[in-house]
């Protein structure tokens, strides 16, 4: 019986990030495609989805840098945006249907007061027009086909929610700071109804996801959609690693980053003085670094630290490393 034909992948095989700048009126997705063409990659993904609205840092991912999408997720956020008082819209943003008005502006000492109660963690309600499952369908598919979508609410993390200014007296512009999964749309009608009125997100901008900020993003029309613009080079790709540049860094002897990529685990103990003070001792990920190099990632927890991904002998891919006190000479070595 002869063997099935693997079709070889189309395009180049790229391996990097690229910050993009996303502008207004364009899905995530959408973007990915633009840059998959103009690049001629084989695979590219992006680090945490923009609503079409929304602008700024749109992480894109390509080659093995997707492997490290995860952790960029879970990175920092920092977004502004603008909330306009008195209407509310079904996809709490302005792309939506007006479903609530009113009268009711309130003060700047009013959204003062209730802003403490949307900072650390708390419970939060995704909008209806949200990628979020209900038994197996998109939230946004039921909307869309005006089912009725009850969401439950869900834990959501907020460092950070400030008043920055007061353009007039129907809209309030806010800086906020968070974690993974933390709806700005959410964040926008919640503070509305607290103060006594109604409202939705007019304009959205991401200004940094994880290590990566607004100042080193490139806008979308630079490098793609006008014929005199000439294909993109690669070399404006950061390596796969920079990914991973805000993780805290735990440094190691090249024996215990040996242990690690065997897969075994080291005690918190025998570490003391040198766990980063901003490492969460608690299921907190840190970066496993020798000699000056990443070695890989590894998780704090129990006591231990713990391998999570390894770092291939080529440092461009992440690997899962052997199971749990594997010692066979044969393992992955970082």
């Amino acid at each position: 019986m002869p063997r099935p034909q693997h079709r070889k992948p189309r395009g180049l095989p790229l391996d990097g990030w690229l910050i993009v700048d996303k502008p207004s009126g364009m899905g995530s997705t959408d973007v990915v495609n633009k840059l998959k063409r103009a690049f001629n990659a084989q695979k590219v993904g992006h680090g945490g989805t923009l609503d079409p609205l929304a602008t700024g840092v749109l992480p894109i991912a390509f080659g093995a840098a997707t492997k490290t999408v995860p952790y960029v997720m879970d990175g920092t956020k920092t977004y502004r945006f603008t909330l306009k008082f008195g209407d509310e819209r079904d996809t709490d943003d302005a792309d939506g249907k007006t479903i609530a008005t009113s009268d009711v502006r309130p003060t700047d000492e009013a959204i003062l007061a209730a802003l403490p109660a949307f900072i650390g963690d708390i419970m939060q309600v995704p909008p209806i027009y949200s990628a979020i499952k209900i038994n197996g369908e998109r939230a946004y598919d039921m909307a869309r086909e005006g089912l009725v979508v009850e969401i439950a609410a869900r834990p959501a993390r907020v460092d950070k929610f400030e008043l920055e200014s007061r353009p007039d007296a129907d809209t309030a512009i806010f800086t906020v700071q968070s974690g993974k999964g933390v709806y700005m749309r959410s964040l926008a009608r919640d503070i509305a109804r607290a103060v006594g009125t109604v409202g939705h997100i007019a304009t959205l901008r991401r200004m940094r996801v994880g290590p990566f900020l607004e100042e080193a993003s490139i806008p979308l029309d630079k490098l793609v959609g006008n014929e005199d613009i000439p294909p993109p080079s690669p070399d404006l790709l950061l390596p796969v690693t920079t990914a991973l540049a805000d993780i805290p860094a735990l440094a190691l002897t090249d024996a215990e980053a040996a242990r690690l990529s065997f897969g075994q685990t080291i005690s918190l103990v025998d570490l003391m003085g040198r766990i980063p003070d901003d490492a969460n001792p608690d299921g907190g990920l840190v970066r496993a670094m020798a000699g000056g190099r990443l070695k890989g990632l590894a998780r704090l927890e129990a006591g231990l630290v713990k391998p999570e991904r390894w770092l291939s002998p080529g440092e461009t891919t992440f690997v899962a490393p052997p199971p749990m006190g594997a010692d066979d000479d044969t393992a992955l070595k970082g």
